[in-house]
């Protein structure tokens, strides 16, 4: 039903402004993130069945769009996505036959409704009274031999795209950018319509629909948004797109040479029979900074993954370092844009906050209150912690307004380890008391997992000792960095419900650390931005920390994020990863010691590849993700000596 009704509010809107033609995003009615449910006939059943119920809705008549009173073309995909992210070829078959099209068999329902017993199914152009339309979805759009110039020089002068693209920091340029070099060769306008939203999964959609023509921005969507559906216009001339074209000698002599497509004709006109129409005028694009793009990206996936999921609010242990602050700015971006929502009037984000809360007559106005009344934070000390951590967290809590607590967990780890000592007679000592390395070790993870059996005990119980009632999701807070090297312990708190952060590197984690400090004035993360990092597990020196992140993993993070692009981006293993960074590094270490570090990373990474199995689900923003679960598919039992790679290294660096 909410599928039915979002799909003809969209029709509704685009109606409203008075347009003739209105385009979905890809899978619209079911929904891209699917997955394995396109193999069950469920899925193909339930999906006629809303097109039914759609064509049976008067708002669908008097307007051409993807589902109408009359079914013109199914337009199946031709070049399917399967990189990266991306599955399509596990479920579906691209269409490979050029320009043909086949009669489809239509279900008796939909038969009922419309008149007809079949519908044209390939790779054809619409052809109205007065224009000729042509579709692209998705990926087609991206390829090498894309079909807009094809249909362009067949004289189609509108080119859709339904889409189902996924949001990717520093990705929006790139999609303006091919929309204006789609029709800038050969002229034309381009409408681009993507989904927005969590599909259930870990991806994003960010909406961000564009509206291009001859190589200029029309029209856009906005990028980050809790309104379920947005609808973006342009009245535009075709006049302009047939003049553009006819400027240029090369695309007149081409157009006279290419083959044309099938064309289904109807009798319905895009154009209005009047002059007196105020044209869409070209505009500039504010691209989002990736600080932007991280305050808001996750921020609307938290908050669809939340309403979706039934629970009442988050619980994160906030340690007082980078991470779990960012972690928890991140819900508080969450909540501004929940409290702007409201202000504008927006009745299911309304709705969806009365339901968290328990509360039908609460409207969230104010972020600070609202982010209490669904925010725990916790800081878990120990006799390993030092009074700043203690500090920063609890000033970052009173300033973002989450309920916080703090408590000291040293009598549950004294508990787990006496039970060990019972057993065994012995006593694990840390490191700096003259323990071994394994005993170090122990002494640490039981620290970090103790921290996750602790939240979800508190998530569960929390709202219940407050008389409220629900549970909260736990948050997790490790960033990719740490995921690649495997700097975290396995079932700790980076082992939670879902992590926002989980798909960004640190560097990019304190640049937003200081765009959100600046934009919301919350000045408990000054001590925060310049604190060195650290998982305060050993025990302190002189009241004073003894342990860093980046001594702890033998390399900083921003050599793990170039050592993270190189794997992933790149395609490196070890030996060429070693003849990228000589060109990188030369000016600053010996062919030595960039072997020596180059080599350090792959022992890490091998040794703790089996973490990534485990990886909490993470918004995913980064093109290094090594997400085990779809996207970084590789073996998790390596040879962690990389004989023959590092051999090869070896041979380089003595020659």
């Amino acid at each position: 039903a909410t599928i039915t009704i979002d799909l003809l509010l969209g029709i509704a809107k685009a109606k409203q402004a008075n347009a003739r033609y209105r385009l979905g995003p890809e899978l619209e009615i079911c929904g891209y993130g699917c997955a394995d449910h396109f193999y069950e006939s469920d899925t193909f059943l339930h999906s006629w069945q809303v097109l039914a119920e759609l064509l049976k809705c008067p708002q669908s008549k008097d307007i051409l769009c993807d589902v109408g009173i009359k079914l013109l073309l199914i337009r199946p995909k031709k070049s399917l996505a399967d990189d990266g992210i991306y599955r399509e070829g596990r479920w579906f078959a691209s269409w490979t036959k050029e320009r043909t099209i086949e009669e489809y068999n239509l279900p008796f329902f939909i038969a009922n409704i419309t008149g007809q017993t079949t519908v044209p199914i390939g790779d054809a152009v619409i052809q109205t009274s007065d224009t000729c339309l042509g579709s692209e979805i998705c990926e087609e759009f991206f390829t090498a031999d894309s079909s807009h110039v094809k249909m362009a020089l067949d004289g189609v002068e509108i080119i859709t795209n339904g889409s189902g693209s996924h949001h990717s920091l520093r990705k929006a340029r790139r999609r303006f950018d091919l929309m204006r070099s789609a029709t800038v060769k050969v002229g034309g306008i381009y409408l681009f319509a993507n989904q927005r939203g969590c599909d259930g999964d870990r991806m994003y959609y960010d909406g961000n629909c564009i509206i291009a023509q001859n190589g200029d921005i029309m029209n856009y969507g906005a990028k980050f948004s809790l309104e379920e559906v947005e609808v973006i216009t342009a009245t535009l001339d075709l006049e302009d797109v047939r003049t553009f074209r006819n400027a240029f000698t090369s695309v007149r002599l081409d157009s006279s040479s290419a083959n044309s497509y099938p064309r289904i004709r109807v009798d319905f006109k895009l154009t209005h029979d009047t002059v007196d129409l105020v044209l869409t005028n070209p505009i500039s694009v504010n691209y989002s900074t990736p600080e932007e793009e991280i305050c808001y990206g996750p921020a609307c996936w938290l908050w669809d993954y939340l309403r979706r999921s039934g629970q009442h609010g988050f619980f994160l242990p906030l340690s007082g370092g980078i991470d779990s602050s960012a972690t928890a700015c991140i819900v508080s971006s969450m909540s501004h844009l929940v409290c702007d929502a409201c202000k504008d009037g927006n009745q299911e984000v309304i709705a969806d906050a009365r339901r968290i809360v328990d509360d039908n007559s609460y409207t969230p106005s104010d972020p600070k209150e609202f982010t209490n009344r669904i925010f725990t934070t916790c800081y878990m000390g120990t006799d390993n912690s030092s009074i700043y951590t203690r500090e920063r967290a609890k000033n970052l809590a009173d300033q973002l307004g989450s309920y916080h607590l703090s408590i000291v967990i040293d009598t549950a780890i004294t508990a787990i380890i006496s039970i060990f000592t019972s057993v065994t007679g012995k006593i694990p000592k840390f490191r700096a008391n003259g323990g071994s390395h394994c005993e170090n070790l122990a002494l640490q993870n039981i620290q970090a997992r103790l921290r996750m059996v602790l939240s979800y005990l508190f998530a569960q119980l929390i709202l219940w000792s407050r008389g409220l009632s629900g549970g909260l999701l736990v948050l997790g807070s490790a960033n990719v960095d740490e995921a690649l090297c495997g700097y975290m312990t396995k079932y700790d708190c980076s082992s939670a419900d879902i992590n926002p952060i989980g798909g960004i590197s640190k560097t990019d984690l304190r640049s937003f650390i200081r765009f959100f400090r600046n934009k919301y004035d919350v000045s408990a993360l000054d001590s925060i931005y310049v604190a060195p990092p650290t998982a305060e597990l050993e025990p302190l020196r002189e009241g004073e920390i003894s342990q860093t992140d980046e001594e702890d993993m033998g390399m900083t993070y921003k050599e793990l994020s170039v050592y993270g692009r190189l794997r992933k981006v790149n395609m490196c293993g070890p030996y060429s990863m070693f003849c990228k960074l000589i060109g990188l590094w030369r000016d600053q270490y010996s062919l030595t010691k960039i072997a020596d570090k180059v080599k350090h990373f792959f022992r890490r990474y091998s040794i703790n590849r089996h973490k990534m199995t485990t990886l909490t689900p993470a918004c995913h923003l980064e093109n290094y993700s090594p997400d085990d679960n779809r996207f970084d598919l590789r073996q998790f039992l390596y040879n962690i000596k990389w004989t023959w790679q590092f051999r090869a290294i070896d041979n380089e660096v003595r020659t």
